[in-house]
């Protein structure tokens, strides 16, 4: 019995999140199907994240056992053969036994896109946000500085989440805009559901004047999801990559 990782990328619009669930398409579902055929074996992933639905990655992690021969730097050209144009393995390795990537020490970095301009591009409607009012990117950048560090960040989190702890650390918020695009990238030790979105929905109101940057730090301090803005659409949220550390 061995243990591979896979480094996954896709494109979530037609899919309901990473997770398996009933009655719905999801990421994980494709690549247990994909692997059964492969291995030979029933085999069930266990992944870094669980990405809502309509949410991307660039590079997603799981992990799975197989007593399969197949050498693991081959299973990554052996898997995209039998998944969908829009999930792609881009890496395929074995690791410890004891290796779970969900429980190791990691930096994740997602990225919030924003297209911002009159009018709708076509071809970015799929992993862009469109907002119409001109955002402020310098006054965004500075409310971005003040969620580094570690922070209790209750105030965004979806109200249904269920941790034991809503204390995180934010390593890097920086925010910059290129063309029409406007992105925020965020790097941490790990985030809560929504959290990334919530973040951006308020950078929003920031960038778009409804707040000052210095009320971030009031959010913080509220420990209360009404006091964030609202968890922006998850189209234009996309997982870059998981750094185990």
């Amino acid at each position: 019995m061995k243990r591979i990782k896979l480094v996954v990328a896709y494109d979530g619009t037609n899919y309901s999140g990473w997770q398996v669930q009933p009655n719905a398409v999801t990421i994980e579902q494709k690549l247990n199907e994909a692997l059964s055929i492969v291995s030979g074996e029933e085999i069930r992933v266990m992944g870094a994240s669980r990405t809502d639905a309509g949410v991307h990655s660039l590079g997603n992690i799981c992990v799975f056992d197989t007593n399969a021969r197949m050498p693991a730097e081959r299973f990554c050209y052996a898997l995209n053969r039998y998944l969908p144009e829009d999930i792609v393995v881009q890496e395929s390795c074995e690791v410890p036994p004891d290796f779970h990537p969900r429980y190791c020490r990691s930096r994740k970095t997602y990225e919030y896109r924003i297209l911002n301009r009159k009018f709708r591009m076509p071809s970015m409607r799929l992993n862009t946000y469109f907002f119409y009012t001109p955002l402020n990117v310098e006054r965004m950048q500075i409310a971005a500085e003040y969620l580094e560090g570690e922070h209790d960040f209750k105030s965004f989190c979806s109200v249904h989440a269920q941790v034991e702890t809503t204390v995180r650390t934010i390593y890097q918020c920086s925010v910059w805009k290129e063309g029409d695009v406007v992105a925020i990238r965020v790097t941490g030790n790990g985030f809560l559901y929504n959290m990334v979105r919530i973040i951006a929905g308020t950078l929003i109101k920031v960038g778009s004047g409804e707040l000052e940057p210095e009320q971030i730090k009031d959010i913080l301090l509220a420990r209360d999801r009404e006091a964030a803005g609202p968890t922006a659409p998850a189209h234009g949220l996309t997982m870059i990559g998981i750094e185990i550390l």
